[in-house]
């Protein structure tokens, strides 16, 4: 996926699921979204954080 729909992604998938989404860039140069606690930092670029109760804080 493109990188904007990653971002999008993710801020969604926090949204609903109430958990942190971390956006990453593999090595392969693709970019994902998935929960902060199934990254395992191998061959990835984390780009960002979505906290759900930090979005709903502001």
């Amino acid at each position: 996926m493109s990188r904007k729909d990653a971002h999008a992604f993710a801020a969604s998938l926090a949204a609903t699921l109430m958990v942190s989404i971390v956006v990453f860039q593999a090595g392969d140069g693709t970019f994902g979204a998935v929960p902060a606690d199934e990254i395992d930092g191998d061959e990835v670029q984390v780009l960002a954080e979505y906290d759900p109760f930090a979005i709903m804080a502001r």
